[in-house]
C-alpha cells in the first residue's frame, strides 16, 4: 500500500476489521491511541487506526473501564465527582493507551506508582484480529506484556485501572533565583525520606518552550487535601536564599496541563529534540552539576528531573514489564533543534555532553523517546525482561504486524 488510509473505529469489530485488512493487504499499520505522542502526527503509507471515537469511561465502584482512545484529562475529570483519581501523565492531552502501554510516569507515581501499575485488565485486538481479555488470571503473559512493554502486543480498546480514593490534593509552585544546584541538592535530600504522599518536579524551560514558563522552577504534589503537610515536607527547600513558593489546593485535574492549540490549519510535529532521558538510581553531586551545566551551556535546552521511589519503587521488578525499579530519579535532557539556534558543531557538542550524562543511568523511558531507534530498544527493558517480551511477541504477534513502536521484533 503506497498511500496513507486513516480509519475511524466506533466499535471494537471494526478494529478487529481494520486489523484483518492490514494483514490482507500487507500494509504497514500505525495506531494513535487519542493521544499527541509522535506517531500522531503526519501521515506515512499504509493503514493507520485512530481510537479517539473509543473513549467512553464507566466507573464500577473502585474499577475504572476506559476507552482505547480517551485521554488522560477526559478520565480525571470523570473521576473527580467520585473522590476517585488515577496517576497518570502531567497533560489533560495525553492518551490513555501510549501512556499506560509505555509504563505512565505521572504525578502520583510515588504514591500509586505507574499508570501501568493500576492496570487490572484489558481488551485487546491481537495480530490475527481475535478479540481477547488480559489480565492476571487471563492470558497473563500479555497482560504483563501490555505494562510497560509499549504497543507491540496488540491494540488495547479498552484498559481496566483501579482507581485510589482522593479528597483532594496539595500543590506547591516554588521559583527561585540564584544557584539551581543548591535546590537540586536540597530536593535531593528531602526526597531521600520522603512519605509516599510527596512527588516533585523540577523543570528548567528556555522562553520558546510553549508548554511551561520560562525558566526554572520546582512544582510538587501531595496526595491530599493536606497543604500543611506539604509546607513541612518543603521547608528545607524553601528556606534556601531566593526560594519562592505558593502552595494550593487544586482539583487533580486541573493541574494536568493543557498544551496551547495551534491556529487552524498550522498543527506540525514539535521540534526535533537533541538528548535523551533515563532512570537514574542516584542524583548525586556529580549528575546534579552536568545537568545544571548542560542548561546553562546551550540557550534552547531542557532539564527535566522527577522523583521516584515510593510506590514505583515498592512493585516488584518482575511483576511488570517496565524496568529500573531501583531508580529514584527519571532525568530528562537536551535540545530543541531550532535553526539558528542549533548548528551541526552544536548538536554534535550536545549530544556528546547528553552521552556522557547517560552513562550511569538504568534504563531509558520508552514514552519520552520520540523516535524509533530499533538498536536502542533493549535498553528500555531489564535484560531478563527483553527476553521475556520477545517471547511473548513471538506468541501474540510472529509476523511482526505491530512494528511502529519502540519495536520489539520477534
Amino acid at each position: 500500500m503506497t498511500e496513507s488510509v486513516i480509519i475511524r473505529p466506533t466499535t471494537v469489530s471494526e478494529v478487529a476489521a481494520a486489523v484483518q485488512r492490514a494483514r490482507t493487504e500487507e500494509a504497514s499499520l500505525t495506531v494513535v491511541a487519542g493521544g499527541h505522542g509522535v506517531w500522531s502526527h503526519g501521515a506515512s503509507p499504509g493503514l493507520r487506526i485512530e481510537l479517539s471515537e473509543l473513549s467512553e469511561i464507566t466507573i464500577e465502584g473502585t474499577t475504572v473501564h476506559v476507552g482505547g482512545g480517551a485521554v488522560w484529562g477526559d478520565v480525571a475529570a470523570a473521576l473527580a465527582p467520585h473522590g476517585l483519581a488515577i496517576s497518570s501523565g502531567d497533560t489533560a492531552t495525553v492518551g490513555v493507551g501510549g501512556l499506560t502501554l509505555g509504563g505512565g510516569i505521572g504525578w502520583m507515581v510515588r504514591a500509586w506508582g505507574l499508570a501501568g501499575d493500576q492496570l487490572v485488565g484489558a481488551q485487546v485486538v491481537t495480530a490475527t484480529g481475535d478479540v481477547v481479555e488480559a489480565s492476571a488470571s487471563e492470558n497473563a503473559d500479555l497482560f504483563w506484556a501490555l505494562r510497560g512493554g509499549g504497543g507491540n502486543f496488540g491494540i488495547v480498546t479498552r484498559f481496566d485501572f483501579a482507581a485510589h480514593a482522593l479528597d483532594g490534593i496539595a500543590f506547591a509552585q516554588n521559583t527561585f533565583t540564584g544557584d539551581p544546584a543548591a535546590v537540586l541538592r536540597a530536593t535531593r535530600d528531602v526526597m531521600q525520606a520522603a512519605p509516599h504522599e510527596l512527588t516533585v518536579t523540577y523543570m528548567d524551560v528556555p522562553p520558546m518552550d510553549p508548554s511551561a514558563p520560562a525558566g526554572a522552577s520546582l512544582s510538587a504534589v501531595w496526595a491530599g487535601a493536606d497543604p500543611d503537610r506539604l509546607r513541612d515536607a518543603l521547608a528545607p527547600i524553601t528556606a534556601i536564599d531566593g526560594v519562592s513558593t505558593e502552595i494550593t489546593t487544586p482539583a487533580y485535574r486541573d493541574i494536568l496541563m493543557v498544551p496551547p492549540t495551534p491556529p487552524e490549519g498550522e498543527e506540525q510535529a514539535p521540534p526535533g529534540f537533541i538528548g535523551g532521558n533515563g532512570l537514574f538510581a542516584r542524583l548525586d553531586d556529580d549528575l546534579i552539576d552536568a545537568l545544571v551545566a548542560f542548561r546553562a551551556a546551550y540557550p534552547a535546552s531542557v532539564v527535566f528531573l522527577r522523583s521516584l521511589g515510593g510506590a514505583f519503587g515498592a512493585v516488584e521488578q518482575e511483576s511488570t514489564a517496565f524496568p529500573a525499579r531501583e531508580a529514584t530519579w527519571f532525568v530528562m535532557a537536551g535540545a530543541f533543534d531550532i535553526p539558528g539556534l542549533v548548528d551541526d558543531a552544536a548538536r554534535g557538542r550536545i549530544l556528546a555532553d547528553w552521552e556522557q550524562i547517560a552513562q550511569d543511568r538504568l534504563a531509558e523511558y520508552g514514552n519520552f523517546s520520540p523516535v524509533e531507534r530499533p538498536a536502542d530498544v533493549p535498553g528500555m527493558f531489564t535484560g531478563p525482561g527483553y527476553d521475556r517480551l520477545i517471547g511473548i511477541k513471538r506468541t501474540w504477534d510472529p509476523e511482526n504486524l505491530f512494528r511502529r513502536n519502540h519495536n520489539i521484533a520477534p
